[in-house]
């Protein structure tokens, strides 16, 4: 695909998964036989290697050893939330005009057709940012997609945050996103820490975007456990079964 560059954040040190992965960060946490970084780098190969970024932080060490000078690597030293992990690459986008995909290292169920359909609808409508989301009824505390009167995207807002009328959303944030890499750069300054983790969210640049007048599309994937990411062992579980299933 023409033009199109990826931020991967992968910094994180994975807590609730030491028990199976040790000290080795979360992204190279094993499913099956393969880290689970692995999986999403797969999902994002219609980018040429040289144009993937990766955040490393808590044992970045053992990524880059593993894949080695492929990939572009920035370092987040503090995780302060996934607004900061994409902003400290914002000197490697300095000089770039196109278009920048934003995919977690602790995501690997994403389809790389999806993703692809994706960015492709974002280039074909224009957009300042195009948005991933699905339905899953089980994951019952995901972000959810609030629409105004005349469907279009308005904010994503946190499962633990949302009103009982909120809850009843159906559409659901993946984490997914391809943005226009100025717009993207020019609004994540604007991020506040505002919460009680005090940390800078990507998601709050889609809310932004539309106060400015940029314009937001979402893409709506079929299969809601693409949405599953991996943050407990449970999880880690679930996911390899899926994967499991999808190959045969």
């Amino acid at each position: 695909m023409e033009n199109i560059r990826v931020i991967i954040p992968a910094a994180g040190k994975g807590s609730r998964l030491q028990k199976v992965g040790g000290d080795i960060p979360k992204a190279m946490i094993s499913i099956g036989d393969r880290p689970m970084l692995e999986y999403v780098l797969d999902n994002v190969s219609f980018a040429k290697d040289k144009d993937i970024c990766i955040v490393v932080g808590c044992g970045k060490e053992k990524i880059i050893e593993h894949f080695g000078n492929r990939f572009i690597y920035v370092e987040q030293k503090q995780q302060l939330g996934t607004g900061h992990a994409v902003m400290e690459c914002a000197n490697e986008f300095k000089d770039y005009d196109g278009d920048v995909l934003v995919t977690f290292g602790d995501m690997p169920l994403f389809r790389k057709e999806e993703m692809l359909a994706m960015c492709s609808q974002h280039q074909q409508n224009d957009a300042d940012c195009t948005i991933m989301t699905a339905e899953n009824p089980s994951l019952e505390l995901w972000a959810r997609i609030v629409r105004d009167q005349n469907g279009r995207f308005c904010k994503i807002v946190e499962g633990k945050d949302c009103t009982p009328e909120q809850a009843t959303i159906k559409e659901l944030f993946s984490g997914v996103m391809v943005f226009d890499s100025k717009a993207l750069f020019k609004t994540l300054p604007k991020v506040g820490c505002a919460n009680v983790q005090k940390e800078y969210y990507l998601t709050e640049v889609l809310e932004l975007m539309v106060n400015d007048g940029l314009k937001v599309d979402t893409y709506f994937t079929k299969d809601g456990d693409d949405l599953r990411g991996i943050n407990t062992p449970e999880d880690l579980i679930i996911c390899e079964k899926i994967l499991k299933q999808r190959i045969k």
